[in-house]
C-alpha cells in the first residue's frame, strides 16, 4: 500500500519539533520562560512544538539562543528548510508564474539517468507537445490565479522532451487509459498528443505502458507522481508538489509502480490502445 504523500513532511516536520523540544528541555527552560526569552507568544512555542508550523531561521537562532545552544543554529536551520522544500504549495511556487518551476524540473531531470512517472491525470510533461501543454497549462493558471507566462513556462516544459533522444536517460511511463480520452485542449491538439505518444513508442530510451481501463486492480488509481533514480519521489496533488525522500516511503512507491506495471500493456497493445483513443476523435 502506498503512503500518504503527506506523511514523509509530516514526519520531517515532527522531527524538527522533537529537536527543538528536546533542546528547551535540556536548558531547563518551560514553555513560557523559553517564550519570554525569545519575544513571543507561548502559543508560538507550542505550535513549533507540536510541528503545527515549521519555524523561520530567525525563530531557530532566538530558540538556540534562548537554551545556550548556538552551536546548532546552523544544523537546524539546513534541517528547516529542507522541510520547508517537501511541501511546496502551487500557489506559492507560482508566484511569479510558471517558467521557473518548468527550469527546475528540466534541471532535475537532466540529473537523473531512470524517470519512473505514472499519470493518472494528464500526458506527463516531457511526453506533451507544445499545444497540449498550453492548453494544460492556460487552464492551471486560470486556476490558481497566478501570474501568466504560460508562452515562457511551455517552451521550459516541452524542453524536457529532448532529453529522450539526448544523453543517458531511461523512462519509464504508466499512463492510465482514460488519460488518453481526456481531451485537454480542441480535438487537434488531443489527436496530435496522441499522435506524437505513439512516435515515442519505439525509442529505445522510453517504456511506455498504458493500463487498459479492464484492468483488474491490484492497485487503485493513485495521484500522479515519478520517481527519480532511487532517490526521490514526486507527488503532484491539486494544492502542492511533495517531495518524499524516506526510505520507507519511496519502498512503498516503488512497489506501487510495480504493481500498476503488472497492469499495463506495452508494445503492440498499447499502440492500439492509443489508436483507438485518437479514432475516437472527431
Amino acid at each position: 500500500m502506498a503512503a500518504s504523500p503527506y506523511s514523509s513532511a509530516q514526519a520531517a516536520r515532527e522531527s524538527l519539533a522533537a529537536r527543538l523540544t528536546d533542546l528547551r528541555q535540556d536548558a531547563g527552560l518551560t514553555g513560557r520562560e523559553l517564550s519570554a526569552r525569545c519575544g513571543w507568544h507561548p502559543a508560538k512555542t507550542t505550535r513549533i512544538q507540536k510541528a503545527r508550523a515549521t519555524p523561520s531561521d530567525a525563530d531557530i537562532r532566538a530558540w538556540c539562543a534562548a537554551c545556550g545552544a548556538e552551536e546548532q543554529v546552523d544544523d537546524l536551520i539546513a534541517t528547516a528548510r529542507t522541510v520547508n522544500s517537501m511541501y511546496l504549495d502551487w500557489r506559492r511556487l507560482h508566484r511569479t508564474g510558471m517558467r521557473k518551476t518548468q527550469e527546475d524540473f528540466y534541471g532535475l531531470h537532466e540529473r537523473t539517468e531512470v524517470c519512473r512517472s505514472y499519470v493518472s491525470n494528464v500526458v506527463p510533461g516531457f511526453l506533451q507537445t507544445s499545444a497540449y501543454a498550453t492548453a494544460l497549462m492556460s487552464a492551471i493558471t486560470s486556476f490558481q490565479g497566478t501570474p501568466d507566462d504560460v508562452s515562457e513556462a511551455v517552451a521550459a516544459r516541452v524542453a524536457r522532451g529532448r532529453l529522450l533522444r539526448e544523453g543517458n536517460h531511461r523512462f519509464v511511463v504508466l499512463i492510465e487509459e482514460w488519460v488518453l480520452y481526456s481531451q485537454v485542449g480542441c480535438e487537434k491538439t488531443m489527436a496530435d498528443q496522441l499522435s506524437y505518444l505513439l512516435t515515442v513508442l519505439p525509442l529505445a530510451s522510453v517504456s511506455l505502458g498504458v493500463i487498459p481501463r479492464t484492468a483488474r486492480r491490484s492497485v487503485w488509481p493513485l495521484e500522479a507522481f515519478t520517481l527519480y533514480d532511487r532517490s526521490r519521489a514526486v507527488v503532484e496533488t491539486l494544492t502542492a508538489e511533495i517531495n518524499i525522500t524516506r526510505p520507507r516511503e519511496l519502498a512503498d512507491y516503488f512497489k506501487a509502480f510495480g504493481e500498476l506495471a503488472r497492469m499495463a500493456v506495452h508494445g503492440d497493445d498499447a499502440r492500439a490502445l492509443i489508436i483507438s483513443a485518437r479514432g475516437s476523435l472527431g
